[in-house]
């Protein structure tokens, strides 16, 4: 009887590591979903434990495709995280904005040709993320997961709770939103980089007028320095290129800090001290003039980046 027992827990664990190995091969299209639904790192982690204990409790009976099945999973967590997320949300608007900024993916620029490496970089920019933001948890799911990840709306259907008729108004809504509220941007890697380079080198000399010369007139920064920053380091929207100047000039010092890295895919500075990280900026560039600015500096979200890669 022993012997049966032992038989059948054996039979039970290779089973299991069967299904984990599995789970494993859709790990980084599911962290994908989730990262592009949430715009958090840690939360996009959490949301995929939970799909892989919600496979390992079924066991996958009676799932065909596994991958399917996960990604429909991933997107119903996701949207229960946003519709949590928006009834607790109390941070205050500015100028109709939330200064939320995403955890940024960093990485050092690449050796070889950026515009090469850029097309076979599997990045979602900081500037979307944004726009992602804005939409309604249901939206951002109908979009992200047809969109973005090509899934039926007949599988998007019964997560929203619609039919796949209006799951496929709710995706053509946020299609529309997000196209016309993403920023144009340059894809030119070179052409980013010289551009975030004039704004360093303008930045360190305490050069007003060049800092100006290198901002769009109706350029946009958004800060993100966590619930707790007070003062000048206060989250906030700022328009117009003399305001952003502005602030720039009263921040310069971190510009002495600040490295040219990859944020998202596209450059943006990230400004060390002491080994730990004090920013994350994240930068569009369009006609050769920086016409977004992200910046990160909340202390606790940073403190969570792998910022490995930079060998810091």
């Amino acid at each position: 009887m022993r012997g049966e027992q032992d038989v059948y827990g054996e039979q039970d664990v290779r089973r299991q590591q069967r299904l984990a190995e599995r789970f494993e091969e859709h790990r980084g299209q599911l962290k994908a979903v989730a990262y592009r639904m949430l715009g958090s790192l840690a939360e996009a982690e959490d949301a995929v434990q939970e799909a892989w204990l919600r496979l390992d409790r079924s066991g996958g009976e009676g799932v065909d495709n596994l991958g399917a099945w996960l990604t429909t999973v991933t997107g119903r967590i996701c949207l229960d995280l946003l519709r949590s997320r928006t009834a607790r949300r109390e941070e205050p608007m500015t100028e109709g904005f939330d200064t939320f900024v995403p955890d940024p993916v960093v990485s050092a620029l690449p050796r070889t040709d950026p515009e090469q490496e850029a097309l076979h970089t599997d990045s979602v920019g900081i500037a979307l993320l944004v726009v992602l933001e804005t939409l309604e948890p249901a939206e951002r799911l109908a979009f992200v997961l047809h969109d973005m990840f090509a899934v039926p709306f007949d599988d998007i259907a019964p997560v929203v709770e619609r039919s796949p008729a209006a799951t496929r108004q709710l995706a053509s809504r946020a299609r529309r939103r997000v196209r016309e509220a993403t920023p144009v941007a340059d894809p030119d890697l070179g052409r980013q980089r010289q551009a975030v380079e004039a704004f360093l080198a303008a930045s360190r000399a305490g050069d007003f007028e060049a800092l100006v010369a290198v901002l769009h007139p109706d350029v946009v920064l958004r800060a993100d320095a966590g619930a707790l920053a007070r003062g000048v380091a206060a989250s906030k929207v700022v328009r117009g290129a003399r305001t952003v100047a502005t602030g720039a000039f009263h921040f310069r010092h971190l510009a002495g800090l600040a490295r040219v890295v990859l944020v998202n895919g596209a450059v943006g500075t990230v400004a060390v001290s002491e080994g730990r990280p004090r920013s994350v900026t994240c930068v569009t560039v369009a006609d050769g003039l920086i016409t977004g600015l992200y910046i990160l500096s909340d202390p606790e979200r940073l403190a969570r980046l792998d910022l490995s890669a930079l060998g810091t």
